[in-house]
């Protein structure tokens, strides 16, 4: 659908932003039992008990440390009295299980985390006699410390100094390298364990570099938003120009590279050499043909999409101005990520606590374990599913929220007369009419997700154990069902600005907005493939600039070894941050072109059937007719004469 084609047979004038009503309630009711049911596995895990193990902690024998025990018939050393003894002790606090999860190591309760380090035995004798905390097992007595009997039942020497950890009474070494076996078994390049060592002391002695240069990389993404809308027209061209260029350079560089090496061709060469030589000049005839392909379909795809590369330029520029006028749009990627994490922290938290919940049951080696048995072992993948479906409602409520207040920018046609807060009228629209929906679109997505995450999974654990055929079918599943997540993510957003503009259903909405797209492909192709360019290039500028900040800081640590982890992490965070930013404006940018693509469909410019849009955009819409329909003479004129109005007075100046 070109933007000619918005001739309606009715002349009834089409109205958007109808009165809201809510939309999907069965999917509402079903998101909420949902919910519900999360909540029963959160009740279950605590009222086990698996709280209380959870924050108090438990000794390897189910002791609740700090509490009185009841003793559980056939398990040794069960029931006793840890009222004095509340902070969990590993006799090896680094012998890690990374399989399981675990530390395979001796819990003991004891009075108090040794401070400092005991290098002996003896140490460890006089520590337990002077603050009465016992660091061994419990069959020891402390005469027995110092015995050559008692090394299996003691922690190896030098015991590392710990702390306690806040809320749950752990004893937690001090120096955190003890953990880079997790680490070691991840980054199989470091063959020197050394190096790693020395990779997490520097980050600890520039935290406080990496601080300011994740403020720096904050700053310069709000900073690049303004930008983009003032340079969006020039930075538009000049990548243009700059991939033709490129193009057309590497062609030619090609081409020169084949008739140099074929004129130098050298008949008299033995013949292994004269075979090499020819065929080195074989392939960069190949090479040169398949670029000058290339060129010559970069140089009509660009000829054919320059009028659509406009409507991109219009649109970023259109999407400034609703930045101008809704500046809380900013912060919405804030308010997403620290909902996302509230519900994060509150998931794993229940995730420990099933982890502990269950009845006491006796392992391999002696030690107690608490196991969920019947069909309540089966919550956590509830749980999983929950994990997923929450997490992208909300993210989904976050598109809604942007969606519905773009559209209210869009569709008022005086700027002045825009809620004070559209944001949050957005917020509210969505609270009281359309959870149903947004709900409905999370799960859609949660049931590409599951499988996707499932067979990935499959391949991990298969992996190096699977034939060819086997391995090429899953990663061909696991492709295929990411194309199909993201196809998905960009209809939902484009149902979610249907629904904010009609108040219709998610079914409806999405329904509405396929059919546009597919006749509006050719703008939809450029607008993601020239705006996402420009801003992938924004992300790679901030990255760019706040590592080299980065070296500039660090530059006086003569280790030079140290550099790479404190940069990775600011260079990552920096992209994170610069992602969710420009996302954002990726958002407006498509809810803006459904709202145009919406305005032709339904508008044609006469009166009492004006366009919403803003003038940028109507500018685009005059050049395209103009240049599809020259019927009259003047500007600005439809084929049967009348005048094209873009919208009431002074709406357009905003």
């Amino acid at each position: 659908m070109g933007c000619c084609s918005s001739t309606q047979s009715s002349p009834r004038e089409w109205k958007p932003l109808k009165e809201h009503s809510c939309t999907d309630i069965p999917w509402l009711l079903i998101f909420i039992l949902f919910c519900i049911g999360m909540g029963f596995i959160c009740g279950f895990s605590i009222a086990t008990g698996a709280a209380s193990r959870l924050v108090f902690g438990y000794d390897s024998y189910g002791n609740i440390c700090g509490h009185t025990n009841k003793a559980v018939e056939g398990l040794s050393h069960s029931g006793l009295n840890h009222i004095g003894n509340k902070y969990v002790f590993f006799l090896d606090p680094c012998n890690l299980d990374l399989v399981h999860r675990k530390i395979k190591s001796i819990a003991l309760c004891v009075a108090e985390c040794p401070q400092t380090e005991l290098k002996t035995l003896s140490d460890v004798q006089k520590f337990a006699e002077t603050n009465k905390s016992y660091l061994c097992s419990y069959e020891i007595n402390t005469s027995q410390y110092t015995s050559s009997s008692s090394k299996s039942f003691c922690p190896a020497v030098p015991v590392p100094a710990s702390v306690p950890v806040p809320l749950f009474h752990r004893c937690a070494p001090r120096n955190i390298s003890c953990y880079a076996k997790f680490a070691e078994a991840l980054i199989t390049f470091v063959s020197d364990n050394s190096v790693l060592h020395r990779l997490i002391s520097g980050v600890m002695t520039s935290k406080e570099i990496i601080m300011g240069l994740c403020v720096l990389s904050l700053g310069l993404s709000m900073i690049l938003m303004v930008v983009i809308r003032y340079i969006s027209r020039v930075l538009v061209w000049i990548l243009t120009i700059l991939a033709i260029l490129g193009s057309l350079g590497g062609t030619g560089v090609l081409w020169w590279l084949y008739a140099s090496h074929r004129q130098s061709l050298d008949e008299s060469l033995p013949p292994s050499e004269l075979q090499i030589a020819k065929d080195n000049v074989y392939a960069l005839m190949v090479y040169a043909i398949a670029a000058t392909v290339f060129t010559v379909i970069l140089l009509l795809i660009m000829l054919i999409m320059r009028k659509r590369v406009a409507l991109t330029i219009a649109l970023f520029h259109v999407a400034g101005k609703v930045f101008i006028h809704l500046p809380l749009l900013v912060f919405q990627p804030f308010w997403t990520f620290v909902a996302l994490i509230f519900f994060w922290i509150y998931w794993i938290m229940v995730l420990l606590f099933l982890g502990t919940a269950g009845d006491p049951v006796k392992d391999e080696r002696g030690f107690v374990e608490f196991r969920v048995s019947g069909p309540l072992q089966y919550m956590w993948w509830y749980h999983a599913v929950g994990l997923i479906w929450i997490s992208e409602f909300i993210l989904a409520c976050q598109q809604m929220t942007v969606a519905g207040a773009v559209v209210t920018y869009y569709f008022t046609r005086e700027k002045k007369n825009l809620p004070f807060t559209p944001i949050l009228v957005s917020v509210q629209r969505l609270i009281r009419y359309h959870l149903g929906t947004v709900a409905k679109g999370a799960f859609i997505i949660t049931l590409v997700k599951i499988p996707r995450l499932i067979l990935m999974y499959i391949h991990s654990q298969l992996k190096g154990k699977e034939n060819a055929c086997a391995r090429c079918m899953l990663k061909a599943c696991i492709c295929c069902l990411w194309c199909l997540e993201k196809c998905l993510n960009f209809l939902n957003q484009n149902a979610y600005t249907a629904t904010a503009i009609n108040s219709t259903n998610f079914c409806t909405s999405a329904k509405e907005a396929f059919v546009i797209l597919v006749e509006n492909v050719l703008r939809v192709a450029a607008i993601n493939t020239v705006g996402d360019f420009m801003l992938f290039l924004g992300k790679v500028l901030i990255v760019c600039i706040t590592g080299f900040v980065g070296v500039l800081l660090l530059h006086n640590q003569n280790d030079y070894t140290v550099w790479v982890l404190p940069l990775i992490i600011v260079c990552l965070f920096a992209f994170l941050v610069a992602h969710c930013f420009l996302s954002i404006y990726e958002m407006v940018v498509d809810v803006l072109f459904l709202c145009f693509a919406i305005d032709t469909k339904h508008n044609d410019g006469s009166p009492g059937r004006e366009y919403y849009m803003d003038k940028a955009l109507m500018e685009f819409v005059e050049s395209s007719r103009k240049s599809m329909k020259n019927l009259s003479g003047g500007r600005g004129t439809r084929a049967d004469g009348r005048e094209l109005k873009p919208m009431a007075s002074g709406a357009s100046s905003a």
